[in-house]
């Protein structure tokens, strides 16, 4: 969950109280925030710093990323504030300030909002919070400014109406924030490579044809979305009135971010939760929207749904001054006794169903104070997902046998599941990470070995031979799924030694399937080399030819003629389910080895 450090004494002078620490940790308890830390005591905090709070705020509530929201929001669960009333100016289309949007912009980002705060009055303390809110929000709704991205700017500085376009790097030129020189597209990306706040951001832009970049009237720059503004328009504790653009990949994430950064800063314009809106206007097909909507959705919420889940017995009105206390508006139905009409904040973009107005309902009434009392349903006895029992079985046989199991870590890099297997990537296996935070970490594997010969790489030292496995989960693309994705349990082991060790893997194949009541099959050649018939080597399984065999394959992971793969016949019908073997030495070289390994690879979803 985000922290938020915000100002003790200006904080407990918002709330009109003065709390102690055990007073104030249980405000926080029953709204469903936590106090992580308060530095009043803390002997390595600063002579000359207030001392802060540090909340934690659950992922779910972008408006509380900012002092002014939980202030806000503690003052109305407390009783001390009403619902704010966001209002947009009335100010007929034609007046309005505008963003005219280039058909341009649907190759790099393609949507955008805008609104204007007037006559607001900052303050170092507000300035930072402002400041402070937008950062927030890049990090978490807008996913390290992927989706989304906000520019504030100073009014007074530039002159509307305003464009958003897309132009080649070349032909942006304008000076970055806080600089001197002034830069195009291009030189901008280079001089901001090595920075550690904005270097993370250039990747989202950097391979584009065309950069997104918004102009005033007089082409003057006032962003390059999403990596900086221009220092022309920067805000300052001087600023009054406050341009916003918002540009985003995403239409919906937009409009949150967008009725968020207004709602909780107009209280500081000369007339308080006023917004005026800005108009957008698109090039392309010509249609014209508002922003910001700061609609308030009405939701039909049933007496009998909130009472039955918290296991009370209220009444519509009373139901109604509880949501009162989560800047809900609600009132009861006139024609529906069992209906509650709820309003949902335009801030509230997290509440999606009845369910999520139920919970607020619980937390104003109090977790403490809600009825306590046993199911009357008969009990229930859980088991086991059967791929788990299963799994379960075969590290059991692993462990008697002596061998070790190891956990790597699921993520591995490119080469790593390719390239250093002797494998190629037919682009349609390895699910891939749009944005790793390193060449280490940069796909899903596809196999459980990369896993097994790097902890056979990083434990060289201990004395040899090294047997280890895994039971654990790949995964593959699967455009049959609704994630496009789908999870497969696999059982790998390594043996380690200066000897091969092909028949010790082989001897815990055999074992492993013998465990699993899996017979071994052997089939008869004639003298031309054609199969005649599989037969049930030993314990024969109750339809005749059923169980696994073994057939030698020449695949490049592997040295040549000494690798098989395993194959299973179920019902007449055989699937390869694996392969093991000796690997080929350019792939112990990879991976650092100077001894022969021999590995073991086996799909466990087919024994279900």
């Amino acid at each position: 969950m985000p922290t938020i450090n915000v100002d003790k004494y200006r904080l407990f002078e918002e709330l009109g109280e003065q709390f102690t620490p055990d007073t104030f940790q249980q405000l926080c308890f029953e709204f469903g925030i936590e106090l992580d830390k308060d530095t009043e005591e803390d002997e390595t905090r600063p002579k000359d710093q207030a001392p802060e709070l540090a909340i934690e705020i659950p992922a779910n509530r972008y408006d509380m990323l900012c002092f002014e929201g939980i202030a806000m929001y503690l003052n109305i669960f407390r009783g001390k504030q009403t619902t704010p009333d966001f209002k947009l100016l009335d100010i007929p289309e034609d007046k309005m300030q505008t963003i005219t949007v280039s058909p341009e912009t649907e190759k790099v980002r393609p949507y955008v909002a805008g609104a204007i705060l007037r006559n607001v009055k900052f303050t170092p303390e507000r300035y930072e919070s402002f400041i402070g809110l937008q950062d927030k929000l890049h990090q978490n709704l807008a996913r390290q400014r992927t989706l989304v991205s906000i520019g504030t700017h100073d009014l007074d500085t530039v002159q509307g109406p305003f464009t958003y376009e897309a132009l080649a790097p070349k032909d942006i030129n304008f000076v970055p924030l806080n600089q001197t020189k002034k830069m195009n597209g291009e030189e901008l990306m280079q001089f901001y490579e090595s920075d550690k706040h904005l270097g993370r951001y250039l990747h989202i832009i950097r391979d584009k044809p065309v950069y997104p970049v918004v102009f005033d009237a007089n082409k003057t720059v006032c962003s390059l979305p999403p990596i900086i503004n221009g220092d022309h328009s920067k805000i300052t504790l001087d600023t009054k009135n406050v341009f916003i653009e918002i540009t985003a990949t995403d239409q919906t994430k937009l409009d949150i971010v967008c009725n968020i950064m207004v709602a909780m800063f107009s209280q500081y314009c000369e007339e308080p939760f006023t917004i005026e809106p800005v108009k957008i206007v698109s090039e392309h097909n010509g249609t014209t929207r508002v922003t910001p909507s700061l609609h308030t959705r009405v939701m039909d919420v049933e007496v009998d749904y909130l009472n039955q889940c918290c296991g009370l017995q209220k009444s519509p009105e009373e139901l109604c001054k509880l949501l009162g206390k989560m800047a809900y508006t609600a009132v009861p139905d006139k024609e529906d006794a069992n209906i509650i009409k709820v309003s949902v904040p335009p801030t509230r973009a997290d509440v999606l169903h009845a369910c999520d107005v139920m919970e607020d309902v619980a937390i104003a009434y109090g977790y403490n104070n809600l009825p306590r009392t046993s199911p009357n349903q008969a009990s229930t006895i859980g088991k086991p997902l059967m791929i788990n029992k299963v799994s379960d079985i075969v590290r059991n046989e692993c462990a008697m046998a002596g061998w070790i199991e190891v956990m790597p870590l699921i993520l591995c890099s490119h080469e790593e599941n390719f390239e250093w297997l002797n494998r190629v990537d037919d682009g349609q296996t390895a699910v891939k990470l749009a944005n790793p935070k390193s060449v280490e970490y940069q796909v899903v594997r596809t196999s459980l070995l990369p896993g097994l010969l790097k902890t056979l790489r990083e434990n060289k030292s201990v004395r040899l031979p090294l047997k280890i496995t895994e039971v654990a989960d790949i995964a593959l693309k699967d455009e049959t799924k609704e994630r496009k994705a789908r999870n497969e349990r696999h059982f790998a082991a390594a043996f380690y030694g200066k000897t091969s060790g092909f028949e010790v893997v082989h001897g815990l194949l055999d074992r492993i399937l013998s465990m699993l009541r899996v017979s071994f099959v052997t089939h008869e050649e004639d003298l031309h080399g054609k199969s005649i018939d599989y037969k049930v080597a030993e314990n024969p399984s109750e339809e005749k030819g059923n169980g696994y065999f073994i057939k030698e394959i020449d695949e490049p992971t592997f040295f040549q003629g000494r690798a098989a793969a395993i194959y299973l016949r179920l019902g007449g019908e055989t699937k390869r389910i694996g392969e093991f073997g000796v690997l080929h030495p350019t792939v112990l070289e990879k991976f650092d080895l100077r001894y022969p390994v021999s590995v073991l690879e086996v799909n466990l979803e087919v024994f279900l």
